[in-house]
């Protein structure tokens, strides 16, 4: 110590007018996932949404193992599978009410499914006809697309905005746990926290960004312990658990819509298939390990916990497959109707008003499917290029 610093007594800095007084103990989470299956408060809860929410899970599982026949067949071009996760799915489509939003990423057509949309038209990106392949206005269900994270500040902006307007909406919005490393992903739970705008985070955590995991992500505890430096709550629960998940939720969506602001939610779960048809996951995890999950499937927890609980009989066992199987034919009879699609309609539905660009890009384009026909009717010769020799 100096002299200086032995004459002047040390003044600590004062606490400057914009810092936040928030406590930081109820935004923390819990170190173990919550739990409810199998418990006295779960057997007291509605028992219709109980029965709703099995037969959703195994819609959902037979949702999954059609869509990646198809794939197989060749009637999609890749398809990111959730089975081992239909209980994150799930519930977060009964979550929310009708008026509310949901903006999923692209493994997540089950939770659009769950919510109403027609299966065939979810999987329309996925087929390649279309960029969506239903109107979100009319289901309340954004866009699905590949872009990671990109969907986060969309749901920001946008129940910001309809706060504004006086609307009573929530948007939930969903990731995988490897899209928590995009920088969308901290802008959008910054700006969020910063204007308490009513959107719930649900983070999927299957273990794997493709084949990178969790452990070369983060350093945290958990991602749900992330929350705190932002300034929301951070929850975290057992993702194969669907009534824990449906419960945490449906608090943070009645948190979000009473002006408490949002909430992050972590729902540690496993991806029991490939990322997508494309990935060998025999390269980056053990057989041994995805059959430690087998055991902790989503489907046999639920139907096991009810059927305990005397909420599930043999009879609601038997419905909820016969409506998976209904599901399924639906399924292939839509993907089997190859519709007829007109290239141009890439333009159609861009802007109100078409930029210069866009104008430019069309007309090549019409030139293009012209020429092309032409030649197939036979009124042009085939184009020679340049020094080619006769």
């Amino acid at each position: 110590m100096t002299a200086l610093q032995e004459s002047v007594p040390y003044r600590s800095a004062p606490a400057p007018a914009w810092r936040p007084r928030i406590d930081p103990e109820p935004l923390l989470p819990s170190m173990e996932p919550q739990q409810l299956l199998g418990t006295r408060a779960a057997a007291r809860l509605d028992r219709d949404l109980l029965k709703r929410l099995y037969t959703e899970l195994v819609r959902g599982r037979r949702y999954n193992t059609q869509a990646t026949a198809l794939t197989k067949q060749g009637r999609l071009a890749v398809y990111p599978s959730s089975t081992g996760q239909e209980a994150c799915e799930v519930s977060a489509a009964l979550a929310l009410q009708e008026r509310d939003w949901l903006f999923p990423s692209y493994r997540d057509t089950l939770a659009a499914v769950a919510r109403g949309l027609d299966p065939v038209q979810a999987l329309g990106l996925l087929r390649g006809d279309w960029h969506t392949g239903y109107d979100p206005y009319k289901h309340r269900i954004a866009a699905l697309s590949t872009p990671l994270a990109t969907q986060l500040p969309h749901a920001v902006g946008f129940a910001h905005a309809a706060r504004l307007r006086g609307d009573d909406l929530v948007a939930l919005a969903m990731i995988g746990d490897g899209g928590t490393s995009e920088g969308d992903f901290h802008e959008a739970l910054t700006i969020a926290a910063v204007w308490r705008a009513p959107v719930v985070f649900l983070v999927q955590n299957n273990g794997f960004a493709i084949s990178v995991p969790l452990a070369k992500q983060t350093a945290a505890p958990s991602l749900a312990h992330k929350a705190v430096g932002y300034g929301m709550p951070g929850r975290l629960v057992d993702g194969n658990d669907a009534v824990a998940v449906h419960q945490v939720l449906q608090e943070a969506v009645t948190r979000a819509r009473s002006g408490e602001g949002p909430t992050l939610v972590e729902a540690i779960t496993y991806r029991i298939d490939a990322h997508t048809n494309a990935d060998d996951a025999t390269r980056y995890r053990t057989e041994a390990e995805v059959e430690t999950w087998r055991t902790h499937d989503p489907i046999a927890l639920m139907e096991e916990g009810l059927q305990s609980a005397g909420v599930l009989d043999e009879a609601d066992v038997r419905a909820a497959h016969e409506s998976a199987e209904q599901l399924a034919a639906y399924m292939r009879e839509g993907m089997a109707d190859v519709p007829a699609l007109d290239p141009m309609d890439l333009f159609a539905f861009v802007y109100a008003d078409k930029t210069p660009q866009l104008r430019q890009q069309a007309g090549q384009l019409r030139a293009e499917l012209e020429a092309e026909a032409e030649h197939a009717a036979g009124t042009i010769g085939p184009q020679r290029g340049k020094g080619e020799r006769r």
